[in-house]
């Protein structure tokens, strides 16, 4: 099995769209019939967010079989450092026929070179428990000092 994992781009949007549609119906359950309508609004937010929410998609013979966004972020400049950015990780998911072959840990490798090639100063993610040991074997931490504010 080769995967390929790469930038997605605008003409990626409506795989994107499908791949997100998948996740909530599968994952949470959602039997919503608004198909066509979220795709449609998929396409154009991506293409309005490309600049900052850069995402990659995972192909195993042609078919997409994954996703994964860095989220960039610009941060408040310091006199030593005036041009500063950070990211976070979102939305990574491998349609469950093909998890536990390596796409995920290819998807966020991918991911974390972007970073290395944008200089950013730290990448966080969100995870599921379930996911945390993947995010571990390529690098990630816990951070004792990163704290998070949830609106209720």
């Amino acid at each position: 099995m080769r995967v390929d994992v790469r930038a997605a781009t605008a003409a990626d949007a409506a795989a994107l769209a499908g791949l997100r549609w998948r996740r909530l119906t599968e994952e949470r359950g959602y039997t919503g019939t608004d198909h066509a309508d979220f795709v449609e609004a998929f396409v154009g937010w991506v293409t309005e967010h490309l600049p900052t929410h850069l995402p990659f998609l995972a192909e195993v013979d042609g078919d997409v079989v994954g996703m994964a966004w860095l989220m960039v972020a610009d941060r408040v400049p310091t006199p030593v450092h005036r041009s500063r950015q950070s990211g976070d990780v979102q939305a990574v998911y491998v349609v469950p026929e093909r998890r536990g072959n390596g796409i995920g840990a290819a998807l966020l490798e991918e991911v974390l070179a972007e970073a290395r090639r944008r200089d950013l100063e730290h990448v966080t993610v969100h995870s599921s428990r379930r996911a945390v040991p993947l995010y571990q074997r390529v690098g990630f931490q816990h951070d004792p000092t990163w704290l998070r504010w949830q609106s209720e």
